[in-house]
């Protein structure tokens, strides 16, 4: 049984989304814990009606961002985890923080990397005249937004798009994608070769969408 420990700043929806396909698919695996940097994050609540334990490391007490990040993988670390899951988690991490969870650390990101990444995806898609947007699911490295791809969700970009409709769009794919990358990583599926991810049953790592 794999510990799985989610991090989230805000309303995780993505974590509910994992959340619900642990429990309702029956992975080998337990939410073991989330864990946000604010206290007024919602994601807490629904984690908390779901018997996850929560924890709240604020940003802000600290001086520094390493001296943040050293007593988020404090707490992290006592629950054990096999993997962690950053779940809109709205702090760039630290190299220290990234190499101590090498190889089991997962971020979902709003484009289809290695294109736009950092903020406001949707609308550079949008304003570089895209047909295609997405989302990806990458392990986490030092550089930001960047890392091996193990699934990614495209859609097309249609000609009366916002950022607002385009974002909702990709968003519903990323609750499909980003569970599945979960519980592919926790039943041991996923091998990184050269720095490219693959999936030991050949298992489509790709999702189209409207």
């Amino acid at each position: 049984m794999k510990n799985v420990v989610i991090l989230i700043s805000g309303r995780g929806s993505n974590m509910e989304a994992i959340v619900q396909a642990c429990q309702r698919e029956g992975w080998p695996a337990r939410i073991a814990a989330v864990i946000s940097n604010k206290s007024d994050a919602s994601g807490l609540a629904f984690a908390a009606r779901h018997g996850i334990p929560t924890a709240v490391v604020p940003h802000t007490q600290f001086a520094s961002r390493e001296a943040f990040d050293a007593e988020l993988a404090r707490v992290i670390d006592g629950f054990a985890p096999d993997l962690v899951v950053l779940a809109g988690f709205m702090r760039i991490l630290t190299e220290g923080f990234v190499r101590h969870y090498e190889g089991r650390l997962l971020n979902i990101h709003p484009s289809l990397l290695p294109a736009f990444p950092g903020l406001h995806t949707h609308r550079r898609a949008i304003e570089a005249g895209c047909k295609l947007a997405g989302a990806t699911v990458h392990f986490v490295t030092p550089e930001l937004d960047h890392g091996p791809i193990v699934a990614q969700a495209a859609v097309a970009v249609l000609p009366d798009d916002t950022e607002d409709t385009l974002a909702d769009r990709v968003l519903r794919h990323e609750h499909v994608i980003y569970p599945q990358a979960v519980r592919w990583f926790v039943e041991g599926q996923l091998a990184i070769e050269q720095g490219v991810v693959r999936h030991a049953a050949g298992a489509a790592q790709v999702r189209w969408g409207g």
